[in-house]
């Protein structure tokens, strides 16, 4: 951080309501150009959400810059520069929205820490640290900072652009009621934030559908981000229980087994029964080895069960995997679990996934 702010944690819940502010400030009607408007959106469906506006902002601006990892968002509008990001670089990380004008400036700047708290969804409990203010000196200094980062890789034109706009800010002195401005716009976003955090669920069991909402499968996600651990898991009971035992028996030694998986999520943690006898667990930001020995837990607390049922022998069969590709391989890790019975093998692990592929 170069603003000497102290850096704050954020959602990404929070943080795109900050770049919707900068964005709509951006587009609105004044007469203090040159506008130029830079932003950094790690993945490329992220930026697809947003294309209409940057298109609409292109119309305004002098020059917009986006930079993606992999390669150049594709069909920008003239007026729109874009930028590619190595998934290496410590850009790849970072979503900054920054618009400046001799006048005006909004600044957001953010990185991503590859953790999620508790949130509405899993995309929008991903955290992040950084900064936001609506200060022009902050956003000259951010647009002199990725005008050096990313200058072999601009065109001459942008360039030129971003030069002229610093050149015109540093002509005029910054306005003095910015930092009253920017209490007021602190104040109303942190009572925003309050009221979301009243909705966060608290239940960490899902039905299949609720575990697609909860990853986004079918909104805006984007692979190479935020890692996750899934675990699946099978409980067999032995043959013939339900006859030896009878139904009611069978039924409360199930609600024992779900206790037990339930027992070890955190509470960013999800699960799905996806059948009597099976589960999967949503693990965000956990590697194999805190996988494992969640796997390690689970075995313990369901061999305790025998204590109270000592008739019942449970026979457990897991599989592991940690992926950053979205959706999540659900149908992947069954299979895998169900090789694993096949086998008797108590842990099995999924194929290491493909490097991301570079456009």
């Amino acid at each position: 951080m170069h603003s000497g702010r102290t850096p704050e944690r954020f959602t990404k819940r929070s943080l795109v309501a900050v770049s919707h502010a900068i964005e709509r400030a951006a587009l609105a009607e004044a007469e203090d150009g040159p506008l130029v408007v830079l932003a950094l959106f790690q993945r490329l469906p992220y930026f697809d959400r947003e294309r209409a506006v940057y298109r609409r902002i292109a119309g305004r601006a002098a020059a917009t810059v986006v930079g993606v990892v992999g390669g150049p968002p594709p069909d920008l509008p003239d007026g729109t520069y874009g930028v590619a990001l190595d998934e290496a670089e410590d850009l790849a990380r970072e979503w900054s929205v920054v618009a400046l004008t001799p006048r005006f400036g909004a600044t957001l700047v953010a990185y991503d820490r590859g953790e999620v708290g508790p949130a509405p969804t899993l995309e929008s409990g991903r955290l992040f640290d950084g900064r936001w203010g609506f200060r022009r000196d902050e956003a000259l200094h951010e647009v002199i900072r990725l005008r050096e980062r990313l200058a072999e890789r601009l065109p001459a034109a942008a360039r030129s652009a971003l030069d002229e706009a610093v050149a015109r800010v540093r002509e005029i002195p910054a306005g003095p009621g910015e930092s009253r401005a920017e209490a007021a716009l602190r104040l109303l976003a942190r009572r925003g934030d309050r009221g979301v955090r009243a909705l966060e669920p608290t239940d960490g069991m899902l039905d299949e559908p609720g575990l697609r909402r909860w990853t986004d499968a079918d909104g805006v996600t984007a692979s190479g981000t935020l890692p996750v651990a899934l675990v699946g898991l099978r409980v067999d009971e032995p043959a013939g229980a339900p006859e030896r035992f009878g139904r009611r028996s069978v039924a409360r030694e199930g609600q024992a087994v779900l206790a037990a998986v339930t027992g070890v999520l955190r509470p960013i943690d999800r699960a799905v029964r996806v059948a009597d006898n099976e589960f999967q667990l949503v693990l965000p930001a956990l590697g194999e080895p805190e996988a494992l020995a969640v796997v390690a837990r689970l075995h313990e607390a369901i061999g305790e069960l025998a204590r109270s049922y000592p008739f019942l022998a449970y026979t457990v069969h897991a599989a592991v995997a940690v992926t950053t590709r979205r959706p999540l391989p659900t149908a992947d890790l069954r299979a895998a679990v169900e090789w694993a019975v096949r086998q008797g093998v108590p842990v099995a692990g999924l194929e290491p996934e493909p490097a991301p592929a570079v456009r």
